[in-house]
């Protein structure tokens, strides 16, 4: 069983992405506004293509330190895809669409996680 704790997870997954260039990588603590999970990772692409890119190096990434994602919702499109993984939610959205959904904003009331992202 791995041993990874919910922040961990995080942490491991925002540099999974920053690892790939994904733009605006934002981590927010959720748990105590919803029983959906513990954080909301969100992050960006310039393109649909580099979403889906984005989203294959998360389930890569999390299915090599021994994590399956529950679901994977909207890869086909390219355009938001989400990946469950319990206790944390990735969100990775094309940059219009992420404008247009401003899920930091709906989620204002949540604390934002300090992420240390190497350039």
């Amino acid at each position: 069983m791995n041993a990874l704790t919910a922040i961990e997870k995080v942490h491991a997954v925002a540099s999974m992405l920053n690892n790939k260039k994904a733009k605006d990588i934002t981590a927010i603590e959720i748990k105590d506004l919803t029983t959906l999970g513990d954080y909301f990772i969100i992050a960006s692409g310039s393109s649909s293509t580099q979403v889906k890119a984005l989203c294959d190096a998360v389930e890569d990434g999390m299915t090599s330190l021994g994590f399956e994602p529950l679901r994977v919702e909207g890869y086909q499109s390219g355009m938001w895809v989400v990946l469950d993984y319990t206790e944390i939610i990735v969100h990775l959205f094309y940059e219009q669409t992420r404008e247009f959904y401003s899920l930091e904003r709906l989620w204002a009331d949540a604390p934002k996680v300090a992420l240390k992202l190497e350039d």
